[in-house]
């Protein structure tokens, strides 16, 4: 629960506050249903972002796009601010997300993807003259980071939700449980009930296991996903248990 709370996934850790039994089931119940944690539409992410870039001190568009973006990719706040120009293929309009690295003394270490794993995400039209802009200003800076703060460092989630205020934020727009990783989410639940079949939603997300790819999923959708993985098990047990499933 600590790396959770480092990480920006849960607000407190719950075993350190009283009542942490109650807290620690609803814990477990979001991340059983990421879809109930998700942004209704793309009006709202709209909203959302313009608020925080007018309640920054700065009044910083940046913080807005990182928003956008994160939730239009899918991605951590952590890997966006990552992006760099050459992650970008503007012909084909995918953003390559590479594995998490830091910088230390001996060098690049990989420190892994947290749960995701190197994958190529589509950039959809809505984001891409904010991200044509952001490039241009990538091309000014030697690393050449797509999304920086106002004074040019690296972006976190807990930056993000300072320098926005993003509780009373949230609360004001009537998203009151709404985290940085919901962004996540709701990139996810948008992909799902668009249609983007399942495996390459797997692909997308980084996920190394489809099951949790299926929390996305619409219970309806997942119903018949769950349907033909009992189709599949069936023909695939072998002639002699499906003749006596048939008996």
């Amino acid at each position: 629960m600590e790396q959770a709370l480092r990480d920006g996934l849960v607000d407190r850790n719950p075993a350190r506050i009283s009542g942490w039994q109650r807290e620690y089931q609803r814990i477990e119940d979001e991340l059983d249903d990421p879809r109930s944690l998700a942004l209704p539409d793309w009006t709202a992410l709209q909203t959302l972002a313009d608020a925080l870039v007018a309640r920054s001190a700065d009044h910083y568009p940046g913080w807005g796009d990182i928003v956008m973006f994160a939730a239009a990719t899918a991605a951590r706040i952590g890997k966006v601010s990552g992006c760099r120009a050459v992650d970008i293929d503007t012909k084909r309009w995918f953003w390559t997300v590479r594995r998490q690295t830091t910088t230390s003394p001996g060098g690049l270490v990989d420190k892994g993807t947290k749960g995701e794993r190197a994958r190529i995400v589509p950039l959809i039209p809505e984001v891409r003259p904010m991200v044509q802009r952001r490039l241009a200003l990538a091309a000014q800076r030697a690393d050449g980071r797509l999304f920086v703060g106002p004074r040019g460092g690296r972006l976190s989630t807990a930056i993000l939700r300072d320098a926005t205020h993003w509780d009373e934020v949230v609360a004001s727009l009537g998203f009151d449980r709404l985290r940085r990783h919901d962004l996540r989410h709701t990139g996810l639940t948008w992909m799902a009930d668009a249609g983007v079949p399942l495996h390459h939603l797997r692909k997308i997300a980084g996920h190394g296991s489809l099951t949790t790819t299926q929390r996305y999923l619409h219970p309806d959708q997942q119903a018949v996903t769950e349907a033909g993985h009992l189709l599949s098990a069936h023909l695939n047990a072998g002639p002699d248990r499906a003749r006596l499933r048939l008996v």
